[in-house]
């Protein structure tokens, strides 16, 4: 079967190969890539991928990532897509042999541990395999990409961690400035690698966000200094995040006839898009839960169909940083979906609405959402984190982070009210030493600090000071560009 790809803002549909929208990102539009169909899973394709991850084969992770990469690409031959996973996902690039394992804490309530990887985040779950795609396919171009993005806190450094020093690729990352923890800041500007930048910008997330899309959107611009992107506009993100969905499936059920729900903690909705994508496929999840913090736009949206991204002055700083986002970029893909793939009606609905300040949706399109595409959804404040990763300790002996203590409040909230019946996984974002100073302020301690993050604190910081300027962000790439070979 062939596979191509369509903007959510394409009226007129022309599709695209997986490679062209792999170092693309955006699409010249303004939308964002979708398979112009979602390929389907059997119970006999899905019973046949469980003895991948049951066993001890260390490799078994990424043969899983392998096999569904091959339902998406077809413009990369097969056995080179089997030699892309497996350089992905190793130990001990990843501390665990599973690659992604699953906890069960009890009361019906599991972790899925995405925070194995080098950079202690969820993000190398897709970002390790987007190096070896975008070095792999630079390669057969003999072409070069400078990656631009954005990081309210985790992708950033899991971004720099996975292209740093690949041939070919320059890295230039805008972060929040001081809206970051000393930890994440650490991570980022302690790398002293030619091809990587990073830039403090004077805003939040939102800012950096929007400078992304300004540059992006600029296709001039943009082919003469062949920009790519690496944040969850980058369709192969996604691909590589339904991935894990199959894996925690796999691990915590027995047959095909056995539905578990997930709970994610998100800001920019990627993680749980990748969630309803892998549940449009066929996996049996149940429900989807949208876990938000006091920016809470998406929980909003879910409760009233009113969907009004905020302005940087209303985004708040909370104890959850890398969710303090107000304008969730991969909504619009799984609103796409749910408006029965109406390109007319999205570009109208993001490309003019949102900029005027949001839309609502109509109840009909809502009950559709909650019961036909099975989103549920919570929000928390800093108190609720903290009594959350209190009571968490206390009752099961383990140690979560602000972000996913926002997941695991929505779980609890959703089996206290019955609204949830099935097993729930909560999708870990982060490892708690990287938000120790919350951990601390729950719990009484610090939490461990795993030995490959012993000295993280320690180095110098390389990082470029810019103002919230579309301009002198172009600026300060053309001039890096011309002053570093990659």
């Amino acid at each position: 079967m062939d596979v191509d790809y369509i903007s959510t803002r394409d009226i007129d549909a022309i599709p695209a190969k997986f490679t062209d929208i792999l170092l693309g990102g955006l699409a010249p539009d303004g939308g964002l890539y979708l398979p112009v169909e979602y390929p389907q899973l059997d119970a006999k394709t899905l019973e046949s991928w469980r003895e991948l991850v049951s066993g001890d084969d260390e490799a078994g992770y990424g043969k899983l990532a392998a096999e569904v990469l091959k339902l998406f690409v077809d413009d990369i031959p097969a056995e080179d897509l089997d030699a892309i996973a497996a350089r992905a996902y190793t130990h001990p690039k990843f501390s665990s042999k599973e690659i992604v394992p699953v906890t069960d804490l009890g009361d019906s309530l599991l972790i899925g541990h995405l925070s194995e990887g080098p950079t202690a985040a969820f993000k190398d779950m897709a970002m390790q395999l987007l190096g070896e795609l975008f070095e792999y396919e630079l390669g057969r171009r003999e072409a070069t990409l400078n990656i631009l993005g954005a990081t309210s806190g985790d992708t950033g450094s899991s971004a720099e961690y996975a292209m740093r020093g690949r041939h070919g690729i320059r890295v230039f990352m805008l972060t929040p400035a001081g809206r970051m923890t000393a930890f994440q800041q650490a991570q980022m500007f302690g790398l002293d690698d030619p091809n990587i930048f990073n830039i403090a910008l004077d805003g939040v997330f939102d800012d950096c966000q929007d400078v992304v899309k300004a540059v992006s959107s600029d296709a001039q611009f943009k082919a003469d200094h062949r920009i790519g992107a690496v944040n969850s506009i980058n369709w192969a993100r996604l691909m590589a995040q339904i991935v894990y969905y199959i894996n925690c499936w796999l691990k915590v059920t027995d047959s095909a006839d056995q539905k578990v729900s997930f709970s994610v903690p998100t800001g920019n909705f990627g993680d749980i898009c990748a969630g309803h994508i892998a549940r449009q496929m066929g996996l049996p999840i149940d429900r989807l839960i949208v876990a938000t913090n006091e920016n809470n736009v998406l929980d909003e949206f879910f409760r009233t169909g009113n969907y009004r991204p905020r302005p940087a002055a209303e985004t708040m700083a909370t104890s959850s940083p890398s969710m303090d986002i107000s304008r969730a970029s991969n909504f619009e893909r799984f609103a796409f979906d749910l408006l029965d793939r109406d390109a007319e009606k999205i570009a109208d609905l993001f490309g003019t609405k949102v900029k005027e300040g949001g839309f609502v949706l109509e109840e009909d399109v809502m009950d559709k959402a909650r019961e036909v595409f099975g989103f549920v959804s919570s929000t928390s404040a800093h108190a609720d984190r903290l009594a959350t990763i209190k009571d968490v300790h206390e009752k099961y002996d383990y140690v979560v982070d602000p972000h996913t203590a926002d997941g695991v409040k929505a779980a609890q909230e959703a089996q206290a009210e019955h609204t949830i019946e099935t097993p729930i996984i909560v999708l870990e974002t982060a490892l708690p030493v990287k938000f120790a100073e919350t951990i601390e302020e729950a719990i009484g301690q610090a939490p461990e600090t795993p030995e490959r993050f012993a000295h993280i604190m320690d180095a110098d910081r390389f990082v470029t000071d810019l103002p919230n300027d579309v301009g002198a962000v172009k600026d300060f790439i053309t001039s890096s560009i011309k002053t570093t070979e990659v």
